[in-house]
């Protein structure tokens, strides 16, 4: 099942990605991209990593490796509440 879940879940990212221009016009652009990735393409790419970000969430999906990801990202907040 996660690995038909993961596969969806890329599909989705590799569709924004491919579908960038149609996402654009009709979501509009992204302030804070168009802020800090003007010179680069704004919201085109930012759109683009963020499709980028979800083809990789589903591929840690399909390995079954995101419980290990969320824990490594996530382990400076939960660390943090210990007191070292």
């Amino acid at each position: 099942m996660r690995i038909i879940f993961g596969l969806i879940i890329m599909a989705i990212g590799v569709l924004i990605v491919i579908k960038t221009e149609a996402i654009l016009n009709g979501f509009g652009r992204i302030e804070f991209f168009e802020r800090h990735l003007g010179t680069e393409g704004g919201s085109r790419l930012g759109y683009k990593l963020i499709g980028l970000a979800i083809i990789f969430i589903g591929f840690l999906i399909i390995t079954n490796m995101i419980g290990g990801f969320m824990g490594w990202a996530l382990s400076p907040l939960i660390n943090a509440g210990r007191g070292g």
